[in-house]
């Protein structure tokens, strides 16, 4: 049934192709400084003007946020839509249907709209159900953000995002590149290349191990640097950016020389990986959320497996000081929470953390607009309020340059000029 009002409600107010959007505080996300008293005027999917003080509109409708504050479209660069954690996550793709986790994929994602994030990274899934979602939202059929995805992630035998780890010996099988698992640099292209067919929009590579997958170590590097050289190399080639998930020192440095675009986490940060980083313009996408959330988790007897529980106990923890120090380095950050580790929605709980770990809260919100554009390549579209871009515009009920928790309360959500959500 929300669904249905969902989708009357957009039909009904994208009757028009022109809106007046009265604003009365603007985070227009590349000045530092807040505009107050203006008036957005959209047409179609474009800002096209920016006009001093309240002016009710001729034609179209008028929106009166005179209360509120408004600022781009949110762009979270990391989230996994087709899964949640739960203790069941382990088991249910034995009982649940490809079309089961599409369905309730289509959930997180209207969660993550209505929170005000118009634009998301998927990075891995299972099936292409991100591709498929990406499709279907682009055609109208559901309600979502702008999807940029990754398919299915890059891995080695074993490492993370193997999906046969854990498995019984006769159900392990020997999965291969168009399956995202690489043993040599043919391999590597070969997925890269597969990814391209299947119709991702950037690579996802497993640099080092992870927590939450079935396999002792969620450090070690897990690519040999020739291998990430030839997997690099064939994305770049091929119009993709890079995405490395890193946590060991070791294979985040190994990631970075070779070239990747984004280190994924950043646990073990170094002064030494910090400075690469920073030569290579390579970005940090922290998740301090999936830090935080793992590390609550593993106190809960029986929710991780035994083999996954002591690296969400470790890693954890560590994640807001990894961040601290990058941010204090000078190094590009841009925001994401590995949502699907965390529950769907509670996206903006990031922003929180990051302010904790130093971050300003105009700086935290300039990574999730600004700054996260620039890393997806779409600054010429999205991350700022500008005549020509999208119109994709949301506001929030207070001032959360105040207090960052005002993140919480989105009351206003536009993408590419159809509104889809507007509280009293």
């Amino acid at each position: 049934m929300k669904h249905l009002i969902y989708f009357l409600f957009a039909l009904q107010l994208g009757a028009t192709d022109q809106f007046w959007i009265q604003c009365g505080s603007l985070i227009d996300g590349q000045s530092d400084k807040v505009i107050h008293q203006v008036t957005i005027r959209t047409e179609g999917d474009r800002i096209v003007d920016i006009i001093p003080g309240y002016v009710q509109g001729k034609s179209g409708q008028t929106i009166d946020l005179r209360s509120a504050t408004v600022m781009p479209g949110l762009i979270d660069m990391h989230v996994h839509l087709s899964m949640e954690m739960s203790p069941q996550s382990y088991t249910e793709r034995f009982f649940f249907e490809q079309a089961e986790i599409a369905f309730r994929s289509v959930q997180a994602a209207e969660k993550t709209l209505m929170a005000g994030f118009t634009t998301v990274r998927n990075l891995g899934d299972r099936d292409n159900i991100s591709i498929s979602m990406r499709k279907s939202i682009e055609r109208g059929w559901i309600i979502g953000p702008r999807i940029f995805s990754a398919g299915k992630s890059i891995a080695t035998t074993g490492g993370h995002a193997d999906p046969t780890n854990g498995l019984k010996s006769d159900l392990k099988g020997d999965p291969g590149p168009i399956d995202g698992v690489v043993n040599s640099i043919e391999d590597g292209r070969k997925a890269v290349r597969q990814r391209y067919k299947d119709g991702a929009d950037l690579i996802k590579i497993t640099a080092t191990g992870g927590v939450l997958s079935m396999a002792k170590s969620g450090m070690n590097p897990q690519f040999l640097p020739e291998e990430l050289d030839s997997i690099v190399q064939t994305a770049h080639d091929y119009g993709f950016k890079v995405a490395a998930h890193a946590h060991g020192t070791e294979g985040m440095k190994r990631a970075v020389l070779a070239g990747v675009d984004s280190i994924e986490h950043g646990t073990y940060l170094t002064d030494e990986v910090l400075t690469l980083m920073k030569e290579r313009g390579t970005w940090l996408v922290p998740t301090i959320l999936a830090g935080a959330t793992v590390a609550e988790l593993a106190e809960i007897d029986g929710y991780f497996p035994e083999i996954v529980r002591p690296k969400a106990a470790t890693i954890g923890p560590i994640m807001l000081g990894s961040f601290s120090k990058a941010y204090q380095s000078g190094v590009n950050i841009a925001f994401g929470t590995d949502s699907g580790v965390s529950r769907h929605g509670d996206n903006w709980k990031e922003f929180e953390l990051m302010v904790s770990g130093g971050m300003s809260q105009m700086e935290a919100i300039q990574s999730a607009t600004k700054k996260a554009a620039e890393l997806l390549g779409q600054e010429s579209l999205l991350g700022t309020i500008e005549t020509g871009k999208l119109a994709d515009i949301v506001a929030v009920a207070n001032n959360p340059l105040e207090d960052i928790r005002a993140m919480n309360h989105v009351i206003f959500v536009m993408k590419a000029g159809k509104v889809f959500k507007q509280d009293p």
